[in-house]
């Protein structure tokens, strides 16, 4: 596939050959960051080609790896980051898997100068490749550290639509309880002052004037109703963020923040996410938006009663991914556990021969059951090797809807954990 424009792929050239401008308030600066990051050349492009089987360009060298050598370490005579324009790495003229690899592992914490300027670039990067429809993506961990791969862009209506908007109907009927303390009201608010940026704006004129997002927030919130707060016994209109945040339902607040976040890098959801944590919220904000974590089927404390550790660990590794919105690697890791589950009773057992017994346990000698639970155990076999999910060669059926992800997630997550609760003696969730 061909998604990545010739455009895209020159202005991130240019972005690692002549650095950045990164526009503080006070002092605007060019930064640069190396696509090498602590390694060499030799050590980071080794990492994703084999140098030694990839032919030469100079005829005294047998092969890239010497005449990378060559031209970049003993006469040093290689334009700066000339690797993006070199037809063997494929990288001006390839298909997107090969470039989005080559972008992904220069983030790879193995890699990146942790010191050095690497969000930065990263996020100039993913907003370059969005234009394009990818979007670089938290895929594993490292010794705590983010692994990143590549997934398709999914670009969300621009119209801001708030949070007390989306769950009009569930907040008058009351199935959304929540509150947030004072104290913790407090905190919210001054982290938002701190992200409280001043932005250029123009009018229908061209007169161009400053406007704090706090005031764009309470201009913008007004389509959707009066910004208001709890003041002298009376709930009257405001223009006062701490007054807003301070004295308002709690609705209203998360409204504040799902705007602030739009407006905002990855770095407030970082500390918005991390004041909700702890201070007890069941509240996550994710691609912009706050979601309520409830009680149910699918969270990760019910999976610490589960006796058999690997499965356990997979089940919580699957989890992790899917509260992420990564379902891809998400519904990968469920389908491991799912084979993993497979060889509960092994090596007592074969494989068929603990899935049969497997299913007998939780079938209670009804021949209905033990044919429905037959056909569930083979279906989605069959669709973990039919579908691009733990295989990847080139006849699997690619999934390219993350709402197909969900699908079978979900469908193999309600499996494993049925039959878990006959397997444990318990049930677990």
């Amino acid at each position: 596939m061909n998604r990545i424009s010739e455009i895209t792929k020159r202005d991130i050239h240019k972005m690692f050959r002549d650095g950045i401008q990164l526009f503080e308030i006070w002092d605007p600066q060019k930064v640069s960051y190396p696509y090498f990051g602590e390694l060499d050349e030799i050590e980071f492009l080794e990492r994703i080609y084999s140098l030694k089987e990839m032919k030469s360009h100079d005829p005294r060298y047998p092969n890239a790896e010497e005449d990378i050598i060559q031209h970049t370490k003993r006469n040093d005579d290689y334009p700066k980051c000339w690797v993006f324009e070199d037809d063997r790495f494929r990288l001006k003229n390839g298909d997107d898997e090969t470039y989005l690899r080559f972008v992904s592992e220069i983030f790879h914490p193995a890699v990146r100068f942790e010191e050095g300027y690497w969000k930065e670039f990263f996020n100039e990067i993913n907003k370059l490749l969005k234009h394009d429809g990818y979007e670089l993506c938290v895929i594993n961990q490292i010794s705590n550290r983010d692994i990143y791969g590549w997934k398709l862009y999914k670009q969300e209506n621009d119209v801001f639509v708030p949070f007390s908007q989306r769950h009009k109907k569930k907040i008058k009927q009351n199935h959304l309880p929540l509150r947030i303390q004072r104290e913790t009201r407090r905190k919210i608010y001054h982290l938002l002052t701190k992200y409280n940026y001043s932005e250029r704006k123009s009018d229908e004129t061209g007169f161009q004037y400053n406007e704090l997002i706090s005031e764009t927030f309470f201009n913008e919130i007004k389509s959707f109703y009066t910004p208001k707060c709890f003041k002298e016994k009376s709930y009257i209109e405001t223009s006062s963020l701490e007054d807003f945040v301070l004295y308002n339902y709690p609705q209203n607040v998360i409204d504040v923040i799902e705007f602030f976040s739009k407006k905002s890098d990855d770095k407030f959801m970082e500390e918005i996410n991390m004041l909700f944590n702890f201070n007890d919220l069941p509240l996550k904000l994710i691609n912009h938006k706050v979601e309520i974590k409830l009680e149910g089927p699918f969270v990760t404390p019910s999976f610490n009663l589960i006796d058999e550790m690997g499965l356990r660990e997979l089940l919580e590794e699957a989890q992790k991914y899917y509260e992420k919105e990564n379902f891809k690697i998400a519904t990968q890791q469920i389908w491991h556990a799912f084979e993993r589950l497979k060889t509960y009773y092994s090596p007592e057992l074969k494989k068929n021969k603990s899935i049969n017994r497997i299913i007998n346990e939780i079938s209670g000698d009804n021949e209905q059951f033990v044919e429905m639970f037959n056909k569930e155990f083979l279906d989605l076999t069959t669709i973990g090797n039919n579908f691009r999910i733990r295989h990847h060669e080139t006849t699997k059926v690619d999934i390219t809807d993350d709402r197909h992800y969900e699908y079978f997630y979900k469908r193999c997550l309600s499996l494993i954990t049925t039959v878990v609760q006959y397997l444990n003696g318990e049930k677990i969730i």
